[in-house]
């Protein structure tokens, strides 16, 4: 089973998710709604973390449900939405039988983004939904360097893939938990490969060069 890299810091990750980063996960979130749209149904929170997503599908009129790998992590969840504790390349899920799943800042939290996405795959029904929100994979990560807001500055890192704990941002998540990076090439194809269709993406940024990358796609009906 992967490493939960969460656990160590998973209070330390609920109080800078909802107060140092609170401007940011209200981008995140109107992301995430904008591609998900309205229910009803279940829709599987994917990496769900300490749960911060949850009010969020319940206003699109969707029941959340919650997995995680990260005891740490679910502690918290738990007082927003049911969890099950699992990892996302092995889902306890029934094939074709869940309408929308929803994967929210975790793609570089997982060593296998692929296989966690053909997972997806397996347990959508047809016509399912699957909305992804992440940070953008040309302007976010080790290779680039952010500190200057004006531009960023990307170095030969972008295509490394393997994990790395540097970042130019020294008090952050990623020196604490790391991440795989996974080059936009890469994620796409992961989508087509597992079946599914892309229908839409997004770029967004409060500045003039995108910190978010989102889409969604379906799974043939």
């Amino acid at each position: 089973m992967t490493v939960a890299a969460y656990d160590a810091h998973a209070d330390w990750y609920e109080a800078f998710a909802t107060d140092t980063s609170s401007d940011y996960m209200t981008r995140v979130r109107a992301r995430l709604g904008d591609l998900l749209g309205p229910g009803p149904g279940r829709c599987l929170d994917l990496c769900c973390g300490t749960g911060l997503q949850a009010a969020e599908l319940r206003r699109l009129g969707w029941d959340p449900v919650g997995v995680d790998l990260s005891a740490g992590q679910l502690r918290h969840a738990r007082a927003r939405l049911p969890v099950a504790r699992a990892d996302a390349a092995a889902l306890p899920v029934a094939d074709a039988s869940v309408p929308a799943v929803a994967c929210v800042l975790a793609h570089t939290d997982v060593p296998d983004y692929a296989a966690v996405i053909a997972e997806v795959a397996r347990v959508l029904a047809p016509g399912g939904r699957f909305v992804h929100v992440g940070v953008h994979p040309c302007f976010i990560g080790a290779f680039a360097d952010r500190s200057d807001p004006r531009r960023i500055v990307i170095d030969g890192g972008y295509a490394e893939r393997e994990r790395s704990f540097r970042a130019w941002a020294p008090h952050g998540v990623r020196v604490r938990v790391g991440a795989w990076h996974v080059p936009l090439a890469d994620l796409l194809n992961a989508v087509t490969d597992a079946g599914l269709t892309l229908v839409r993406t997004v770029e967004a940024g409060s500045g003039p060069v995108p910190d978010l990358f989102g889409f969604l796609a379906t799974r043939p009906a």
